[in-house]
Order: C-alpha cells, then structure tokens, then sequence
C-alpha cells in the first residue's frame, strides 16, 4: 500500500534522500521515441537547467543526478540548518525567485518589509518549512517540465507518473552506494561506455570539473600516489551534465565528522565510479574484484554484493514493473531497525539484502 509522503521523509532521522520520477507510460519523452523515431532529447538538459534554477531557490543540495530518456534520479541532502539561518526577508526573496503571493511577500516586493521591524510571521514559517520540502522541490522541478513539454507538443495531459519514488539513505554507506548507483545509470543502460561520456549526470560534471583522476586500482591516500591527466576528448565529451549545461553539486569534504559536504574524499569516489563501471557486466558479475577501491574496505561495504547491486539486474521484475530490493530506506542493518521502530513500521524492505551488502556497520 502506497504510503503518505510524510512517513517517507524524516529529516530528523536523515537528510539524505534518493527521489525518482518517471514518465508516464515509462514513455521515452525526453530521450528518441522508439514508435515515432522524434527525438525529445534536448529535454534531458531542461531538467538540469531548472536543478540549477533551484539550488538558488530551495535550502536542498544535490549530491548525485542521472538524468535518462524516460526517467531520472536525484540524491538529495537537506540543509535544515542554512534555511533556519535565513532572517525572514530572507526566506521571501528565495520564494519569490520562483512565486509570487500574497501578505508579507506582497509587502516584500514593493520594498515595505524590514526583517528588523516585523516578527516571524506564520506565513515566513511556512515557506521556510517549504524551502526544505523534498514534495515541494520535486513538485516545482516535474510541474515546470511538464508544462514545457505539453506546450511543445501542444497537448494536455500527465507527463510524469502521479508521484515521484523516494528513498530515505541512512547511513554513509547507503549514501555512496546510491550516489555510485545513479552515475552508473547510463552506462548500466548502455547509453555510454565511461562515466566521463555519460551525458547528463553529476559524474560527467565532476569529472570535467577536474584535472586529474586517479587510475583504477590505485590508493588515493598518500599525496605520492601516481595519476593521470583526464584526455580533453573526455572533457569535452562530457559537456559538464550536457549540451554545456550544469548545476551546482554538493562537494567532497572527506570527512565523515562533519555535516558541511559529503563525507567521502572526490578522487576516491571517481575511482570507485570507474571500478565499478568497468566492472559492470551481464556475462560476468563481480568481475576484477581484487582490484576494488580501497573506500569500500574502509566504509563497511561488501564489493560482490555492491556490485550485484548497482547491475543491471539490481532490480527484480514483478510484471511489467522493475522493483527495487530497498522500498523506503537503504541502510545498514542496525539503521534500518533502528529507523523503523521511530517510524513505526515492523521492518523495512530489503533487510536481507542489506546485511549482506554492508556487513559491517560504521556510524555517520
């Protein structure tokens, strides 16, 4: 049974959160229609301008995105904190970048409101509840998409499937195996061969965002660690996200004791990402296993089962739906238990599959 927004998303708990949405009838409308031959590309590189238009907006950072022919991903982290840091004429301006109302944001664009001289209105509390809203983001991110591509098409009607899926990531362990899942997408569906070539994802930007990369194989602890240069080919290829479009990402702190970026180290993570890209083959599962990225040792991840996971068979198929072994959470054991007691919920799905892919539990 499908379950209210609000017993998916505790932020609380965690800010981390993996959303998707899909077009209806999984129809590719923003890839090359396979009964037509019309090719609705160009509308794969919308959805990163409007990411971009946004971050400036809403207090939620994107740690990953894919964005596909018919359906996209996005790792999110919720920044609760800068949005509670925001005075109130503060919290208007963000809202108006995109909407306009009445009261205080009617006051705030003839230039009447002073942050020093009124109180935290309940309208101010309310759209600062909404700038941390993953249903708002989403909602103001798939409405703009949609009505675009139905004034193109000159039609009326649903572009996206009635919601978008989220999942809750408990755990730094659950947040980079989902983050390595959604930049592999292209290449899992065999529209690109390297992560550097994979059009529309954050892997793309990162990498022509950066210089150098470290080699497959290769520890990136030591300063003494050899490189190589990243090809202007691969760069270029890239086209930072897309057609030259890009938008802001969360960056790498590598440090798992604070809250300010994502705890893991860049060069590491792009590592990983080739490993993994490479290693991903129908023919042979949990191939090159020996030459895995130290960061999996290190976090408590299972190489074989995380590399079952981010295959093309990740997901089992009921019908003609593809179901994810996660529903609502990803996590290690010990979270997920933990997690479902607070949301009062028996158990999570996936709870076996969990204690075989993260054997080992490291707190956040």
């Amino acid at each position: 049974m499908t379950r209210a927004r609000y017993q998916q998303i505790s932020l609380s708990d965690t800010p981390y959160y993996h959303c998707i949405s899909r077009c209806v009838r999984r129809a590719f409308l923003c890839g090359i229609d396979r009964h037509t031959g019309q090719d609705f590309s160009h509308r794969r590189a919308w959805v990163v301008d409007r990411l971009n238009t946004l971050s400036t907006m809403f207090a939620i950072d994107i740690c990953a995105y894919a964005v596909m022919p018919n359906h996209y991903h996005l790792v999110l982290k919720v920044d609760v904190k800068r949005a509670q840091g925001w005075p109130p004429e503060e919290v208007i301006r963000h809202w108006n970048l995109l909407y306009s109302g009445p009261g205080l944001v009617a006051q705030h664009q003839s230039g009447q409101f002073s942050g020093q001289s009124e109180p935290d209105h309940a309208l101010v509390h309310k759209l600062r509840e909404r700038l941390v809203d993953i249903s708002w983001y989403m909602r103001t991110l798939n409405e703009y998409i949609a009505r675009r591509a139905n004034a193109e098409d000159d039609c009326t009607g649903r572009f996206w499937e009635g919601r978008f899926n989220s999942q809750a990531l408990l755990d730094n362990q659950a947040l980079l195996t989902c983050m390595a899942y959604v930049d592999l997408n292209p290449i899992r569906a065999g529209l690109a061969t390297t992560p550097e070539t994979s059009s529309f994802t954050s892997i793309c930007q990162r990498i022509a965002a950066v210089t150098v990369v470290a080699p497959v194989g290769v520890s990136t602890q030591h300063p003494d660690s050899p490189i190589y240069p990243l090809t202007k080919s691969a760069a270029s290829d890239s086209g930072q996200g897309g057609a030259g479009v890009a938008c802001p990402l969360l960056e790498f702190d590598g440090r798992a004791d604070t809250c300010a970026g994502i705890p893991f180290g860049l060069i590491d993570y792009l590592a990983l990402v080739d490993w993994s890209g490479r290693s991903i083959r129908v023919d042979k599962p949990g191939a090159i296993l020996s030459n895995a990225p130290p960061i999996l040792s290190r976090i408590g991840i299972n190489g074989a089962e995380y590399l079952q996971f981010i295959s093309p068979k990740s997901y089992r198929r009921k019908g003609t739906r593809r179901i994810s072994v996660f529903a609502t959470a990803i996590g290690t054991p010990s979270r997920l238990k933990q997690v479902a007691v607070l949301w009062c919920r028996k158990y999570f799905k996936g709870m076996s599959k969990a204690q075989r892919l993260f054997p080992v539990t490291l707190t956040r």
